[in-house]
């Protein structure tokens, strides 16, 4: 930074914890100042930047779009600069206060948030660990900086983004206990035509890879609906004879609810499971132990491991490969 600027490499970590907190308050708590010292801070930075970054929107504070647009950069700049400070190899996790956002679907925070954020605890109390539901919609959520880790079935097509498939799973039928399906030999024309079908789609579709291995056989089943996440779907099926889909790594939560799971009858394609990041993050160190965190879940799975099928090592997307459908489209 030039000396005409006035922005310094502390505004900047300022800005930038001032961006994740959208508060005054919470940001002195975090940089360990006084409210009035935040607020003159946060009035140097407006000055600077010629914007007022964070403006009142009710009774909380909301970033300027001008802010949101330069906040994957300051996160960039600062996350190099402490890396520059702080060597690899002198690296203490125990003295690394960070927050980490991490995006996916309902189902993975409900399996897995307990276990990380138990290790955390153990690892590395100065993180903290935030949890984002799938949006409807698409954004470069990675490269903006609203995410530092998204994890679950990875369909970016974005070249720079580093991607893991940790494992393979396949989804499987859910219903009630004591569901008519359930009894007898279930045949793809059963599952097809003796019950509603419930999806999950986080943008509200109708229609997914089931019904494209059903019409190659010539049947089609009757969708009456679709939620946004798993975990809701889950109560949905308690309650009714709709027949609904999970992942093999998520039949804890059907379980819990008493629900019973079954093998569908359709050849359906494998669901790549994973995680991506952006590359400014790759040689950060307590971003690696976050990775090596999740992966390590995601292969312990619910069954302690059973039926997952580990995939490659870390890897970039290779634009010659097919993408598989998502299950949660």
């Amino acid at each position: 930074m030039t000396q005409s600027t006035g922005l310094d490499l502390n505004l900047l970590v300022a800005l930038d914890v001032l961006l994740e907190e959208q508060s005054v308050q919470g940001a002195a708590q975090r940089l360990h100042l006084s409210e009035p010292a935040m607020s003159r801070t946060l009035g140097r930075i407006r000055k600077a930047l010629g914007d007022p970054v964070l403006v009142r929107a009710g009774r909380r504070m909301v970033p300027t779009p001008h802010a949101l647009a330069v906040r994957a950069e300051v996160s960039a700049v600062v996350e190099r600069a402490r890396a520059l400070f702080a060597p690899v190899r002198d690296t203490d996790l125990r003295t690394v206060t960070r927050t980490f956002t991490i995006l996916g679907h309902d189902a993975m925070a409900a399996t897995q948030a307990a276990a990380l954020l138990a290790r955390a605890a153990r690892e590395a109390p100065g993180i903290r660990l935030r949890f984002l539901s799938e949006s409807h919609v698409d954004a470069p959520f990675l490269r903006q900086g609203t995410a530092d880790l998204e994890v679950g079935v990875i369909d970016t097509t974005a070249p720079e983004v580093h991607v893991e498939t940790v494992y393979e799973d396949r989804m499987l039928g859910v219903v009630r206990a004591g569901h008519p399906l359930l009894t007898g030999e279930l045949t793809a024309e059963r599952f097809a035509r003796e019950a509603g079908h419930l999806i999950v789609s986080r943008r509200g579709r109708l229609r997914g890879p089931v019904d494209d291995a059903l019409a190659e056989l010539g049947l089609e089943r009757r969708v009456v609906g679709s939620v946004g996440t798993y975990p809701a779907s889950l109560f949905v099926l308690r309650d009714t004879d709709l027949v609904g889909l999970i992942s093999r790594w998520g039949r804890s939560l059907a379980t819990t609810l008493g629900l019973v799971t079954f093998d569908i009858p359709l050849r359906l394609p494998a669901v790549r499971v994973g995680f991506a990041w952006h590359p400014r993050h790759q040689a950060d160190p307590a971003h690696a132990w976050l990775r090596d965190c999740v992966r390590e879940l995601m292969l312990r799975g619910p069954d302690g491991g059973q039926g997952l099928r580990p995939r490659s090592p870390p890897s970039t997307p290779d634009p010659r490969e097919p993408h598989l459908h998502s299950p949660a489209p």
